[in-house]
């Protein structure tokens, strides 16, 4: 099938050459001339058979909403708008409810992968109606993991991105005891290779995971994460998952507290930041503040 994709950064350009290499055309946008295949919107849009599909991997808030905006007045009714970046979920009914009057529908996806989704896959959680979920499934199957697993209409609009917030949530705590464990072999003397704990616990262990594997991919680059500057930023999905909580009476105190310790790390220099500093660096390409920097 022929899909519209408007964002070409990290993940958007990683996600167009998947869905290429499984056999689909993707006409790609971009702000930057280099990374699109076309120069503007409407190119996209004209360049597409009707009913059209376009995805939308652009940050969340402002760039959001202009987009979906200039989409509503250039799509046609029965065409799709899917947004697949880190939108907040009550951002995701007030545009399904803007294209719908307009006769365009409206998915929203959350996307789990970062920069190792092309050989992977994309873990995807996406919510709408069934009829629009259709007419994207296609590609929805191009970016998935092989096997049965990985992807999953988790409901009504919104659905997705709240399904993805709660990952990240979770994905903060996990993180965070990693990064306080690692603190901690790293403080006594009786331990005399903190690295090869870690690697140790990739098998047999209940904590393996991939994250355990990303955090000895980082100790393999820098084994005591000296380069590494003890601060990690939050991209939103953290504090919108307490805020959930909040609202629903939910008590998530491990998560709420890994938020914290994240703003904590902003006024002093923390060794766990440095671990979950790496870990943001291996699986997602975020920045990361090198000592060299201060």
């Amino acid at each position: 099938m022929e899909l519209g994709l408007v964002g070409l950064g990290k993940m958007g350009g990683n996600m167009r050459e998947r869905i290429r290499r499984a056999g689909h055309t993707v006409i790609g946008y971009d702000r930057n001339p280099d990374l699109a295949d076309v120069h503007s919107l409407r190119e996209l849009v004209d360049g597409l058979q009707g009913p059209r599909v376009v995805w939308v991997m652009v940050p969340a808030g402002a760039a959001t909403q202009s987009t979906i905006d200039e989409l509503g007045e250039l799509l046609e009714p029965g065409d799709v708008v899917v947004d697949g970046g880190n939108s907040r979920w009550t951002d995701d009914e007030k545009h399904a409810e803007e294209l719908a009057a307009k006769g365009i529908g409206f998915v929203d996806c959350g996307v789990s992968g970062g920069v190792w989704g092309l050989q992977n896959g994309y873990a995807l959680m996406y919510g709408g109606d069934a009829e629009n979920i259709a007419k994207v499934q296609p590609i929805f199957d191009a970016l998935k993991p092989e096997g049965d697993f990985g992807s999953v209409h988790a409901g009504k609009v919104g659905a997705g991105h709240f399904s993805k917030m709660v990952h990240n949530g979770i994905e903060y705590a996990m993180m965070q005891a990693y990064a306080e464990g690692w603190e901690l072999l790293e403080k006594v003397d009786s331990v005399t290779d903190v690295r090869e704990v870690f690697r140790s616990w990739q098998e047999g262990t209940v904590i393996r995971s991939w994250l355990l594997d990303l955090a000895v991919n980082a100790l393999d680059e820098d084994e005591h994460l000296e380069k590494l500057r003890g601060f990690a930023q939050d991209s939103g999905e953290g504090r919108w998952t307490v805020e959930a909580a909040i609202d629903n009476a939910v008590p998530l105190p491990a998560i709420t507290a890994s938020l914290f310790a994240r703003f904590s790390s902003r006024q002093d220099d923390s060794p766990q930041m440095k671990m979950i500093a790496a870990l943001r660096n291996q699986f997602g390409g975020h920045a990361v503040e090198s000592k060299s920097e201060h």
